[in-house]
């Protein structure tokens, strides 16, 4: 009986430190290459290239945010915090990599400028076209 107990207490506690360090594990982000999508389509892309970290809303809130040293912004509420004025300007340096914002300084969020020129293979019209239309996209998702 007493060889019972000392198995079933010495079970328990190796399940409750199994249960512990899975706890404190932190996820990881796994990087990945880019798929190609449609220039077209400003949701294509977000839900592509976006949504991971920001959500599929937009709402910084995606399966790989808990994974980030610092969560991802909400971005239905860009328009909000710029005086009811929607970034694009902004929205478009973030993702050429020329904006100076902290999450991107450990290089976190990919910065797509580059990424989108490889796929376009250097055309830049196509780029402008993927950032347009990736601006429009996010600016429709506006909290209002």
């Amino acid at each position: 009986m007493r060889v019972r107990y000392s198995i079933c207490l010495v079970a328990m506690v190796v399940a409750c430190a199994m249960i512990s360090l899975a706890q404190e594990t932190k996820p990881t982000v796994k990087h990945e290459a880019a798929a190609a999508t449609s220039p077209a389509s400003g949701k294509e892309m977000f839900l592509s290239y976006c949504a991971a970290c920001h959500g599929k809303d937009a709402k910084g809130d995606g399966p790989a945010a808990s994974a980030l040293k610092q969560a991802p912004a909400d971005l239905t509420m860009l328009t909000k915090s710029n005086g009811g004025k929607y970034p694009s300007d902004l929205v478009t340096s973030v993702l050429r990599g020329q904006a100076n914002l902290k999450a991107h300084g450990d290089q976190e969020m990919p910065v797509w400028g580059p990424v989108f020129w490889k796929m376009s293979q250097g055309h830049e019209e196509q780029v402008q076209l993927r950032i347009a239309n990736l601006n429009r996209y996010l600016e429709s998702l506006q909290a209002k």
